[in-house]
């Protein structure tokens, strides 16, 4: 039985399955249509199924639906959501907008929307969850809130104003990187712009990391220079320089002349390689460790959570200073060699002495070779003196070799004749943030 209230923000995020039980994909958001003299109607659910593709799904073909799951009868089409005129979006548009209560008690603004079912399939906004304005005597405090329906307030601005970015953010606040990177750049322009603007450091960095290099050059043009500076400090060195690779010399340089300045170093480092080189494609920050590691203290390294997996397949082992440029390249040891040895082995023992490290200038094409032919996820990088420089990841080869829009849900199965619901579903790059400067040189 469908529930007959619904707060929108319970229901992001839910699961949605067809009449069978099978999982077709997740709520993203609801959207309405402004009536005359009634509160909104709602008109579908913007569905998120596999490949990252947004989908519109009707009301009229919801039978079920709770704060934990959506149940749909019929088939489904899956052609990319377009939003038409006259349509809104709960969660991307009206979240964190401000009304006024018609009581005149003043302004508030929405923090949650709560759609009801009018009749079997017909649902609309039913009452709003508001916060009012921090009161002057506790301006520490979040401010009252209150409930109202959609008569009892009138909107402060005409249709169409951008919300808050505050409450939106935070709608989005545990969504994974790529996740959303799809989730801004299916906003308008302007939101999107907007909520670029309003994001952690952190996040925007992630999201950037996740985008299209046309889209990651849109968002940075509109970040004034010292923000777009600590963004880039936030991001990986070889995702920050590929980014500045595509801006004018000029702002290139004084973007990196503002970064911290390790992190500039690192950036400029990779700058000086071509970008279809193994130089181009590193990463400068693997763990390194010194031979003298055990494999306790090496996979208590590989176990943080925010290391990408292609960089904690492996650990590298050097003479000392564990700072590219290391000491001597000793070797690479795979973790599931260390998981085959005691915890207090000595790392220097375990070393794979049949993987040979590439340089800096070995292309691309000779790169994805190596890694597909000995089935790695990653592979070292030296200098002429056999220092360690860096790694190459397979999600880094991937990025090369795959097309420039690879990341868009739409592609060459969006344009296949006689079947629009096919959709492209572009390969997973990073699952999270990489660590950072993860160095246990010392032990």
């Amino acid at each position: 039985m469908s529930a007959s209230r619904i707060f929108v923000s319970r229901l992001n995020g839910c699961s949605v399955f067809d009449p069978v039980g099978d999982k077709v994909g997740r709520v993203r958001d609801v959207i309405v249509v402004y009536r005359a003299t009634q509160p909104p109607r709602v008109v579908g659910l913007l569905i998120e199924v596999p490949g990252k593709r947004r989908i519109f799904l009707s009301i009229g073909r919801v039978t079920s639906m709770s704060s934990g799951q959506v149940i749909t009868t019929g088939e489904i089409n899956l052609r990319r959501f377009e939003q038409r005129g006259g349509e809104v979006r709960v969660i991307a548009e009206l979240l964190g907008r401000k009304v006024v209560l018609r009581n005149g008690s003043g302004e508030a603004t929405i923090e949650d929307v709560a759609i009801e079912e009018e009749a079997p399939g017909e649902w609309a906004i039913g009452q709003l969850f508001l916060r009012r304005p921090r009161s002057s005597s506790a301006p520490f405090s979040k401010g009252q809130t209150v409930f109202a329906s959609w008569d009892e307030v009138r909107e402060k601005a005409p249709d169409g104003e951008a919300q808050s970015a505050e409450r939106l953010i935070a709608t989005y606040s545990d969504l994974l990187p790529a996740d959303l990177a799809n989730t801004l750049l299916d906003l308008p322009e302007e939101r999107r712009l907007e909520v670029a603007g309003e994001l952690p450091d952190d996040r925007l960095a992630d999201a950037l990391e996740e985008m299209p290099e046309k889209e990651q050059v849109h968002i940075l043009a509109h970040l004034d220079d010292t923000r777009a500076a600590d963004v880039l400090d936030q991001m990986q060195p070889d995702d920050a320089a590929d980014l500045i690779a595509q801006l004018s010399t000029e702002r290139g340089e004084t973007l990196l002349d503002l970064m911290q300045p390790e992190e500039a170093d690192d950036v400029r480092f990779l700058l000086s390689y071509p970008p279809d080189t193994a130089g181009g494609l590193m990463t400068t920050e693997p763990i390194i460790v010194s031979a003298d590691a055990t494999v306790a203290e090496g996979l208590a390294l590989i176990r943080r959570h925010e290391l990408a997996p292609a960089l904690g397949a492996a650990i590298c082992v050097t003479l000392p200073p564990y700072e590219p440029p290391t000491g001597r390249f000793l070797g690479m040891v795979h973790f599931q060699r260390m998981l085959r040895y005691p915890p207090m082995e000595r790392l220097g023992t375990l070393i794979d002495t049949s993987l040979e490290p590439v340089t800096a200038d070995t292309s691309a094409a000779e790169v994805s070779r190596i890694l597909a032919s000995y089935n790695l996820v990653s592979v070292p990088v030296v200098d002429e003196h056999h220092r360690l420089v860096g790694v190459v990841t397979i999600d880094d080869v991937l990025d090369y070799l795959l097309p420039d829009d690879w990341r868009s849900s739409t592609g060459e199965a969006d344009q296949l004749d006689g079947d629009p619901s096919t959709a492209a579903i572009p390969l997973p790059r990073k699952t999270g943030r990489q660590g950072r400067r993860i160095r246990h040189g010392s032990l």
